[in-house]
Formats: C-alpha cells, structure tokens, sequence
C-alpha cells in the first residue's frame, strides 16, 4: 500500500512539474501556475522544511497529521499574498534556514507537543517560505494562480513527508531520527552558507 501511494505521489509531483509548452502570449495563469509549482521545487531549503512538516505531524500521528500541513498551507498563503505586496520582511531567509533546523530537531528528539503547540509552531515556519514565494511572484503572471501553484506543490511534499512517517514510525523509528538529524545538519549548513 505504501509502495502505491509513494508512487502516485511520485507520478503527481512529476506531472505537475511539467510546465506546458505556451506558443502565445496571454497566457499569465498558466505561467502563473507553473512558476508556483516549481518554486518551492527549486530549493533545497523549502524541499527539506516542506517534507519535514509532514514527516513530523505524520510521527506525532493523530490530528497533527492534519493540522500541522492545514496550518502552514495556511499561514504560507497569508504570508504570500504579503510577499506579492512588495512590502519588506529582514531575515527571510534566515527564517527559512532557522525553520530547517527546528523542524529536524523536533524530529529527532520526537518532540510530541500539545496539538496546538505544534500547529503553531508550523505556522510561524511557513511565514518565513510563504513570504519567499510571495516575494518572487514572476511580474507578467496572476497571483492567484501563481499562489495556487505553490499550495498544490507544498501540499504534496507534506505528503511525502506523512508517507515517510507512516513507514519509518513502525519500521525504523532510529531512522525517522536520523532524518531529523541530517535536516537540523542541513538547516546549519544552509545558514552558515
């Protein structure tokens, strides 16, 4: 079963990173799309925050398996329509970096925190990378579609990240805090660099 829905993801993420071919102009919400899609696909720090939220709330089990995703997707947009104001926010991509690091130690230790303790935290993460896809909004293309771009790629790394944790919970929970180590590993090098 997990072997089917680690596949479907694959062949979900690889089909929604294929941008179409546009042979005319005008055609801003689809190039919108795509450039929203990819964006979070395009970086090794949104990569690792967005499947580590998703591999946290899937370790921690029950409704932070809903709630922790439901709250950054959330918070994520918010922070993008900010974004897209051209409105400044310092420390972006210290944020970023910062989220990398907290997500992974949480995983590591099995960090289990009240419901809405956890939800929280997940959605001050997202501020930091949704204000960071905000901010890039390419110029000719729609907010809307762009934004909605960027919600279905997020969504779909959260689920990588529930689909790794429903195998390393049972199977290998020393790996899961492996996982959690190389991100807190990769979140300092990202902040170092």
């Amino acid at each position: 079963m997990t072997k089917r829905i680690t596949g479907a993801l694959a062949l979900l993420l690889t089909m929604a990173a294929a941008a179409p071919a546009l042979a005319h102009t005008g055609h801003g919400s689809v190039d919108g799309f795509a450039h929203g899609l990819l964006h979070p696909l395009t970086g090794l720090d949104h990569i690792l925050a967005m499947v580590a939220v998703g591999l946290w709330a899937g370790l921690v089990g029950g409704k932070a398996r809903i709630a922790y995703p439901v709250a950054f997707v959330g918070m994520m947009v918010a922070a993008g329509i900010w974004g897209m104001s051209g409105v400044a926010l310092p420390g972006v991509e210290i944020g970023i970096a910062i989220s990398v690091v907290m997500l992974g130690l949480a995983i590591t230790f099995r960090l289990s925190p009240p419901l809405a303790a956890g939800t929280l935290a997940c959605g001050l993460f997202a501020i930091f990378h949704g204000f960071a896809h905000g901010a890039e909004l390419p110029e000719n293309a729609s907010g809307f579609s762009y934004a909605l771009g960027f919600i279905v790629a997020t969504a779909a790394l959260h689920g990588v990240g529930l689909v790794l944790a429903s195998g390393l919970a049972a199977r290998a929970p020393l790996l899961a805090r492996v996982a959690g180590g190389g991100l807190v590993l990769a979140g300092v090098a990202i902040l170092a660099g």
